[in-house]
């Protein structure tokens, strides 16, 4: 039984302060995504992205380093949700009792090539080169770990198979990224994914 004198409990207020940060954190990033998109890398200022996103430069900087974390963030959130969307793709395609090798990586390729389609503006904003000093390498090290999980459906036996085919949905990415003409830029993907599939495997 409670005592009279006994207080009320006081909800914890953290996790309301918590909620108020992630929102400020998602403002922040969906002004820079907007701005990186329209103006790009270079053109774009701290100023333009707390404004718009209605924020403070002290809240900007304490969850991010800069603009080029900015931009980085966006990049790795947009990695991972490629890399969902293959992974969805490769269990489906194994739900449904597939085996090939290369069909997989097919079922994945085009998984990765619909999410370039659905975030568009994303995926060109990373291969139009004006990110931040060093983000070339950042994207050699992404290709190196994708050509790693596309190794490990061929069980890392056929190396030069794995850089080829890799290497050709690399720039497929970028021609249909790019392209002003989604329509023209679909048939590329189907067209050059048809090619790749064909490719003959060693031995």
């Amino acid at each position: 039984m409670r005592s009279d004198t006994q207080q009320p409990t006081v909800a914890d207020p953290r996790p309301r302060h918590s909620e108020r940060g992630a929102a400020t954190r998602g403002a922040i990033l969906a002004a820079a995504r907007e701005i990186f998109i329209a103006s790009g890398f270079a053109e774009t200022s701290v100023n333009e992205v707390v404004s718009q996103a209605k924020a403070s430069v002290g809240s900007l900087y304490h969850h991010f380093s800069g603009k080029a974390d900015l931009y980085h963030t966006l990049y790795e959130e947009f990695q991972r949700r490629q890399v969902q969307r293959t992974r969805q793709a490769l269990h489906d395609a194994r739900a449904e009792g597939e085996t090939d090798p290369m069909r997989l990586f097919i079922a994945g390729a085009r998984a990765y090539l619909e999410g370039c389609f659905a975030e568009r503006d994303l995926s060109a904003l990373f291969l139009r080169g004006d990110g931040p000093p060093g983000f070339e390498l950042v994207m050699q090290d992404r290709l190196r770990q994708w050509a790693k999980r596309n190794a490990a459906l061929f069980d890392d036996d056929e190396p030069a198979l794995v850089v080829v085919i890799t290497g050709a949905l690399s720039s497929v990415v970028s021609e249909i990224s790019l392209s002003e003409d989604e329509e023209a830029s679909r048939r590329l993907a189907e067209d050059a994914l048809a090619i790749i599939a064909a490719i003959r495997r060693p031995g």
